[in-house]
């Protein structure tokens, strides 16, 4: 079965930076779309970023130019870089992913269970 799991949440000051990863396991033959989420408490879960099969990559205006989401399909992974992190930035970190489990099958949409992300001095 088909799991997501992130990690690389912490703790970091106003201005720095963090890696957060997800790992994908389980029987896959491709993902599509992957990205990231957050949410924070008393908050809409929001889009952070995705990227495509090809690396086509879109962000909300928020973190425009401080993350950087990647993905290394051999891995069955994606990643968001985050700098200049904001006290605005604490929330808990999603990852998304539409996977297709079979050649020729039909596409999933997985989560992952989030990783908490605290910006504060």
């Amino acid at each position: 079965q088909v799991q997501l799991v992130e990690s690389g949440g912490g703790l970091v000051q106003p201005g720095g930076s963090l890696r957060l990863s997800c790992a994908a396991s389980g029987s896959i033959f491709r993902i599509n779309f992957m990205g990231w989420y957050r949410q924070a408490p008393g908050k809409q879960r929001e889009l952070v970023t995705t990227i495509s099969y090809d690396d086509t990559t879109n962000y909300a205006d928020s973190v425009k130019g401080r993350f950087t989401i990647s993905r290394d399909n051999a891995k069955n992974a994606v990643y968001l870089e985050m700098n200049n992190l904001k006290p605005e930035d604490t929330a808990v970190y999603y990852c998304n992913a539409n996977i297709v489990l079979r050649r020729f099958g039909p596409s999933f949409g997985y989560w992952g269970q989030g990783t908490q992300v605290t910006v504060s001095s």
